[in-house]
């Protein structure tokens, strides 16, 4: 018996095909067995694969849950984005609310000709990681860390972001952190780069959730409530980062590029 499940291929915090972060997003009518969706989102080989199913607690519109192609995550900042695109283009209305296991509930507003996304407010502070700072290729100016395993690690410039050459192995026996490295930009406010082997993304092309670390660290060090942002990956992704409270409003744009059915026998 074979079940055709629906299927978005989306191009977060991207204006354009084939730049941000993709995301696969799949509404379903029930949740499958957890081993199923993480062999979906294997099959997908994105960074994340978004699985949505009506949320039937009433606490928000739907219920929303994020995998990589090696395990379920806590958070992801780009899928739950393009879930809010995929469900808003489809359904209409303003704004879309998502219920998580772990982030609480997340919502999706449209704004202008994107849309914000509106995440928890990741703290960080002062610390450090010698192990870690050892295998970025530079050494950081200053490292902040979160107890659930954000580290920011802070360089002079865009050029040094840049040129790093991190020791991806090294990194990945760490475990399942995030390793932020971020400056000062040279056309944005500030310019990241973000690796996660220990979570099977070597480097992200744009993460939602680094950047909810990085609004509570930038809007800090630079005094304001708001910044430009662009993460430097190869495909590159650009985000309006606003802290609201214990909120971080993230502003980007989403581009479908494929729509169809994944058959599941």
């Amino acid at each position: 018996m074979t079940t055709k499940l629906p299927y978005c291929h989306v191009d977060a915090f991207a204006d354009r095909p084939f730049a941000g972060n993709q995301a696969a997003v799949m509404p379903l009518d029930t949740w499958l067995e957890d081993e199923v969706l993480l062999a979906i989102a294997e099959e997908n080989n994105f960074a994340e694969t978004a699985f949505v199913v009506t949320d039937a607690s009433g606490e928000a519109d739907w219920e929303l849950r994020w995998f990589t192609p090696s395990e379920e995550v806590r958070l992801c900042g780009h899928a739950t984005l393009a879930s809010g695109h995929v469900l808003l283009s489809r359904d209409g209305g303003d704004r879309v609310s998502f219920r998580t296991r772990k982030a609480g509930v997340l919502e999706v507003a449209r704004a202008g000709e994107g849309y914000e996304l509106a995440l928890p407010l990741i703290r960080t502070a002062p610390d450090g990681w010698p192990e870690a700072a050892a295998l970025l290729g530079a050494e950081p100016q200053e490292i902040w860390l979160s107890p659930d395993r954000y580290g920011i690690y802070l360089f002079a410039g865009e050029d040094e972001v840049r040129a790093l050459d991190p020791d991806l192995r090294g990194l990945r026996a760490l475990g399942n952190d995030q390793f932020i490295c971020t400056a000062p930009g040279a056309q944005t406010d500030v310019v990241s780069r973000v690796f996660v082997p220990g979570g099977g993304v070597d480097e992200d092309s744009f993460t939602g959730s680094a950047h909810a670390a990085l609004t509570y660290f930038w809007t800090e060090r630079l005094g304001r409530d708001s910044f430009t942002a662009f993460q430097a990956s190869q495909r590159g992704g650009h985000a309006i980062c606003r802290r609201d409270g214990d909120k971080a409003i993230l502003s980007g744009r989403c581009v479908t590029v494929v729509e169809g059915s994944f058959f599941l026998r």
